[in-house]
């Protein structure tokens, strides 16, 4: 979770873990706020990773279809479990976005074929597209065009790095037509 939650939090954490592992989806993140006479409570779901998973490959995006489930399952839940108490609730279900730091090893499984930059301390930012992710790090391809291949830097979780997805406006969508 983003901040210390509470335990009412942890308790909904839990909760609605149970419901949505058979969505084949886990929790990133919850938060419960108020938002006038009401509560705004915000979950952040994503695919779970099987394991062991292939390290070089490309993980599909939740798909609307799949958010509006996990939206269904996460209010039935609550409203049967009545964890939300007599206040009313405003919920939002929702995947993590291009702005969430990759802070976790399964960030970059997820984003493998993205472009990202690595911030390590006392460098200079590295730009690459994210080629493989496992448990202990991931390695990006570096620079490269027509002249020159990209070079390859993998990179240790334990380096205390800084890493974002960079949006990509001109690259096609398609992930059978990306070269990676």
């Amino acid at each position: 979770m983003s901040e210390k939650p509470s335990a009412r939090t942890e308790r909904i954490c839990a909760d609605l873990a149970q419901v949505l592992a058979p969505l084949g989806l886990v929790i990133e993140d919850i938060t419960v706020m108020p938002a006038g006479k009401r509560r705004l409570v915000r979950v952040l779901v994503d695919r779970d990773l099987p394991a062991p998973t292939d390290p070089t490959a490309v993980v599909p995006s939740l798909d609307l279809d799949q958010v509006a489930e996990a939206t269904r399952v996460v209010s039935d839940r609550l409203d049967e479990t009545d964890a939300m108490g007599e206040q009313p609730y405003v919920l939002e279900v929702s995947s993590p976005g291009t702005d969430r730091p990759l802070t976790q090893p399964r960030h970059f499984r997820r984003n493998v074929g993205r472009l990202v930059e690595v911030t390590v301390p006392e460098q200079s930012p590295v730009t690459g597209r994210i080629t493989r992710a496992d448990d202990e790090g991931f390695t990006l391809a570096v620079g490269g065009d027509r002249k020159a291949p990209a070079t390859e830097q993998s990179f240790s979780y334990d380096d205390g790095l800084r890493a974002a997805v960079q949006v990509e406006f001109n690259r096609s969508s398609d992930p059978e037509g990306d070269d990676h």
